[in-house]
């Protein structure tokens, strides 16, 4: 199926009678894109589909308020991450624990889980992005995995470009430091 171009996507929606299927479009180019932004971010893949639920729904309720002053994905990567990031903190309030302990049962969960299928140098990646703090965590996943480009990523966190390439070289050194101090057996 060839890829359908944001533009049209946007004038499908605002047409009444196309607006189901303009939104069947938008979901069958970024739902996937989506769902690993978001689980990278949450971890399990349970609250993960539930994320990614919420977060077109709220595409589907808003996306005719859309201005096209940003990219369509860049949008829709906004509101999943705000999702994500509000889930984390009430998952972190309803426990009433603090981020670090918040990461360790990430941790736990990544290693529990039947659909996490990595090897050890893929787990011990994931298990050193749970040290890093919440935001860091979400640059270095949006740069490496999504391979968003700095400006992307500034207009979907709201954080000037020279502090996302400051938080992820950071990161960066972190991660390093993590997977160097740690023995990985083969």
């Amino acid at each position: 199926m060839k890829q359908v171009e944001d533009s049209e996507i946007l004038e499908k929606f605002s047409n009444e009678n196309t607006r189901h299927e303009a939104f069947n479009l938008l979901l069958h180019k970024y739902q996937q894109k989506i769902y690993w932004h978001i689980r990278r971010l949450v971890i399990d893949h349970d609250d993960s589909d539930d994320l990614v639920q919420e977060t077109f729904v709220k595409v589907w309720k808003n996306l005719d308020k859309f201005r096209s002053d940003s990219k369509l994905y860049t949008w829709v990567y906004r509101i999943a991450t705000n999702e994500s990031i509000t889930f984390l903190n009430k998952k972190k309030q309803r426990n009433n624990t603090p981020l670090d302990e918040v990461s360790d049962e990430l941790a736990e969960t990544l290693v529990a889980s039947s659909y996490f299928n990595g090897d050890k140098i893929q787990m011990k990646l994931q298990q050193a992005l749970l040290t890093l703090p919440e935001k860091q965590r979400l640059i270095f996943n949006m740069k490496y995995f999504d391979d968003l480009k700095y400006e992307e990523i500034s207009e979907i966190t709201g954080t000037s470009v020279g502090a996302l390439k400051a938080s992820f070289h950071i990161a960066v050194k972190k991660v390093e430091v993590f997977m160097l101090n740690d023995d990985i057996t083969f």
